[in-house]
């Protein structure tokens, strides 16, 4: 009887509170759009009260609502979504880029995780721990069928515990234990940072966490005052964007303090907000040059976006992702947040570029990309014309070669990866990343290794004569042609020896930068990468031509007047 009094009083108390707050909103709010907006407030109230009341089975009310969360926010854009609290460590580190725990990435490989990154200096390194390591167990418990995420959760901790584990390593009898502590793991912005000939040097930015901007400046500054650097490559190839303020403060490094940067403009017209750099720049006359690509975007657009609409420098690679949306986390109560679109960017020219339209979807439910008649042009601060409506466009644009489809299987698959564990298994060390060349003999032995995997693969053009086989068997015309579609098939069919010659150079990059990355972390990876990389070969030919230079951002004047001024 007395669980049967409190039911009713919660049942009277929420029906009560929904009624005050039905009459206040009609009261504040435009009748007919808010009205609206609290009659399907209780509608979806009362459906989820009598679902978990009647339903013939047992409900997982927190499982339905997540449900429901998650299909309402597909509706608007892919950046809104539902923090759940179970989430929220994985969501700070994306911010941050922090979390306790040994420092390593993991991935599935069968029945088990295997290490596929060692991250310099922390404790898996310390440990002794090696990439293509396979985890057997954790504190006791066997990895096997455990997911990344499940095996992830384990490694991860509060800073100084500890964890003990058991790994298989390539070339060892045995399985090694291992007792690591944990420590505080803040994953670096920039991997990697150096000279790539005597006058320019070299960024890598990979993320917009908190202190990327500090990352970013103490290499520019060592590059500056230890290595003489005269002109600057920043590459933001695949960065996928942060935080906006870190953006801010790195293009700040280039600009005059006081100059607009990219504002932001949304439904609360309190919320909206110009940033202007907020410190003193390092330098605004150092020659510099942008990396992009497809993978870029967000606020690596507010840097490459900013630097040409203030003419700072050449853009150069191609057009970027077009992600011109602002995200704000609010709080839900008991831990939960969402992270909301809030708002657009608009860099210095006042140019949006966002790509894809999300307010107007197509019947099917698909985006589309902003028009053609909708995009507008603006100028620079120079009076270059640029465009809205799709991404950053790059003054110099450098299409790259997609990697083979041979080239591309490997990769997947895993081989790359498998042989420069193996080889790390039989060597050592290996000489500088300079010096490091991979022999005739190591891609002989590489194309056994992969014939010994039972390595297959199927062609563009074994694609499409086989899409050509199905059509023909639908329309009942394989007879008459199958003769000839075996012939052609036959005279079609890709040979693994004659594919690995072809693709021979191609195949040595990727293999060489697997195994560079066993002996100098991800630093070295990149290191060795840049040695044959197109948009870089790009960026030091119009760096090193200060005419071309400045004729490209519309900045040529009288030799005088830069004699003076420099």
């Amino acid at each position: 009887m007395k669980s049967y009094k409190i039911k009713k009083i919660l049942k009277f108390t929420f029906v009560g509170t929904l009624l005050i707050i039905v009459s206040l909103s009609i009261l504040s709010f435009n009748e007919s759009r808010d009205f609206k907006l609290v009659k399907n407030i209780e509608v979806f109230s009362n459906l989820f009260r009598e679902l978990n009341y009647f339903y013939v089975d047992n409900t997982d009310p927190e499982n339905m609502i997540k449900t429901g969360i998650d299909a309402m926010l597909k509706t608007l854009d892919p950046y809104t979504v539902y923090i759940p609290e179970s989430e929220l460590k994985s969501f700070n580190f994306i911010t941050t880029g922090q979390y306790g725990g040994v420092g390593s990435l993991i991935r599935k490989s069968e029945d088990y995780i295997i290490i596929s990154e060692i991250y310099k200096g922390f404790p898996a390194d310390q440990a002794g721990l090696k990439i293509g390591d396979l985890i057997i167990k954790i504190d006791g418990k066997s990895t096997k069928g455990l997911s990344t995420t499940e095996v992830s959760e384990l490694l991860k901790g509060a800073p100084n515990t500890e964890v003990k584990i058991i790994v298989k390593r390539t070339g060892e009898e045995t399985v090694l234990s291992k007792v690591i502590t944990r420590k505080e793991i803040s994953i670096p912005s920039v991997p990697y940072y150096g000279m790539v000939n005597d006058k320019t040097g070299y960024i890598r930015l990979s993320n917009f966490t908190q202190g990327a901007s500090e990352e970013v400046k103490t290499a520019f500054l060592e590059l500056k005052s230890k290595c003489n650097a005269q002109s600057l490559v920043l590459d933001l190839r695949g960065n996928p964007g942060g935080l906006l303020i870190e953006a801010v403060k790195i293009t700040n490094l280039f600009v005059d303090k006081g100059q607009e940067i990219v504002s932001t403009r949304g439904k609360i017209k309190d919320y909206d907000h110009v940033y202007m750099a907020p410190d003193q720049p390092v330098d605004t006359e150092i020659s510099l040059a942008v990396l992009i690509d497809r993978g870029s975007a967000s606020a690596s657009e507010i840097i490459a976006g900013a630097i040409q609409d203030l003419d700072r420098g050449v853009i150069i690679g191609e057009r970027t992702y077009g992600k011109g949306l602002v995200q704000t986390t609010r709080p839900l109560g008991y831990n939960n947040q969402v992270k909301v679109t809030t708002a657009k960017y608009y860099i210095p020219s006042g140019r949006c570029i966002q790509a894809l339209d999300y307010s107007h979807r197509n019947e099917d439910g698909s985006v589309g990309h902003v028009p053609d008649s909708l995009i507008s042009e603006f100028k620079t601060q120079h009076g270059r014309t640029v465009y809205d409506g799709g991404g950053i466009v790059p003054e110099i644009v450098v299409s790259p070669d997609d990697a083979s489809l041979l080239t591309a299987n490997l990769y997947a698959k895993f081989l790359f990866f498998d042989y420069a564990t193996k080889y790390a298994s039989l060597n050592e060390s290996i000489s500088s990343i300079d010096e490091f060349r991979l022999t005739e003999s190591d891609f002989k032995d590489f194309r056994a290794f992969v014939k010994e995997k039972n390595f297959s693969y199927e062609t563009r053009t074994e694609k499409a004569l086989q899409n050509l086989i199905r059509e023909t068997k639908r329309d009942k015309k394989y007879e008459d042609f199958s003769i000839d579609l075996q012939k052609l098939e036959d005279k079609m069919a890709h040979n693994l020896d004659k594919d690995m010659d072809q693709n021979k150079v191609e195949v040595i990059q990727f293999l060489a930068s697997e195994i560079v990355g066993r002996y100098y972390y991800q630093a070295g990876s990149i290191k060795n990468t840049l040695t044959w990389d197109d948009d870089l070969k790009a960026a030091l030919k119009v760096l090193s031509n200060i005419d071309e230079y400045l004729t490209i951002l519309n900045l040529k004047q009288p030799a005088e007047v830069f004699a003076t001024s420099n």
